[in-house]
């Protein structure tokens, strides 16, 4: 239905994507277990320093797993840092699915990221993930010193679901208020658990990747009950949170076939008028993820283009 309207350079990537049944309980951990092939680290990739951590969680959760990433030369000048958050639709990943990523944006800024193997539903619904999150933006703060890290310049960020946390994190940051957050990263966000309930659905968008019944399964699992009720826990959909204001800065991008491109550009809108500074961008013929191809591509170089151009904005070094 909307094939035509896919970017020319976005179709092999598609086309080489297997053919899945919706999600369910019952084929979660065959989902789970599946795994798209990653380019190799090419030699510079392989200099950025990863370790792996196990951070305490709050109020006797259990540790979380997270996996930082540091430029191979310490230097001297405390560096930027990010909370990294991957995604999944709240019941898929693992923050090694984002490595080669994580490592360009180590040798592209200079910073030191925490990935999150945060808790996933429906076996951990909201707050669980969260907290996990918050977790490890606590632990980057309370170890700036030793992480040669400047407090002042930690953000928080993500992809799909790891977006919709980000946002989420942003906001229980700011409620808790002990550790700041400089800016948010949200990389096609899943925001908004109404949008398995619109009554009046985009028609050309959700048609690959992510789903309306992908979509509706993630909510459910992380909410504990159907989509769209009144009454979600606190914390757990960031659209539905009533006070935008005072927010860390935010980017949202969202490909124009993606099934968030409503919701993430009325969460952009919303933003704007809570007087937080926000950069929205449609990148035209994008589906759901269509970064995740790894590919060189004219939309795939667009993003990238205006992620760095904000990233270094706001952590004040050069692109």
């Amino acid at each position: 239905m909307s094939r035509h309207l896919v970017h020319p350079e976005l179709l092999p990537f598609l086309d080489a994507m297997p053919a899945r049944p919706p999600m369910d309980a019952e084929n979660l951990a065959e989902r789970r277990a599946f795994v798209f092939p990653r380019p190799p680290l090419t030699p510079e990739q392989e200099t950025v320093k990863r370790t792996e951590r196990m951070i305490p969680g709050r109020d006797g959760a259990p540790d979380i797993r997270v996996l930082l990433y540091e430029p191979a030369e310490p230097g001297t000048a405390p560096r930027p840092g990010y909370v990294h958050i991957h995604g999944g639709g709240y019941v898929l990943g693992t923050p090694d699915m984002s490595d080669g990523s994580n490592r360009n944006t180590v040798l592209k800024f200079g910073c030191t990221i925490a990935s999150v193997d945060y808790r996933l539903a429906p076996e951990n619904p909201a707050p669980a993930g969260l907290e996990d999150c918050y977790s490890a933006l606590a632990w980057m703060h309370d170890h700036a010193a030793e992480l040669g890290v400047d407090p002042k310049r930690i953000a928080v960020g993500g992809e799909s679901a790891g977006g919709g946390l980000a946002a989420n994190l942003a906001i229980l940051a700011r409620d808790r208020g002990q550790y700041p957050v400089c800016f948010q990263y949200l990389d096609c966000p899943m925001l908004d658990d109404r949008t398995c309930l619109n009554a009046d659905p985009h028609p050309l968008v959700g048609e690959f990747i992510w789903d309306l019944a992908n979509n509706s399964f993630g909510w459910g699992a992380l909410l504990g009950t159907d989509p769209g009720l009144p009454g979600v826990p606190d914390y757990a959909v960031a659209a539905r949170c009533d006070d935008l204001t005072k927010l860390p800065p935010a980017f949202i991008a969202v490909g124009t076939l993606d099934l968030f491109v409503e919701e993430d550009m009325d969460y952009a809108r919303r933003l704007i008028r809570a007087g937080v500074p926000t950069e929205l961008h449609l990148i035209t013929g994008a589906y759901h993820g269509f970064n995740a191809s790894g590919a060189d591509t004219a939309p795939t170089r667009q993003h990238a283009y205006l992620r760095t151009a904000f990233m270094a904005a706001h952590w004040g070094v050069e692109a």
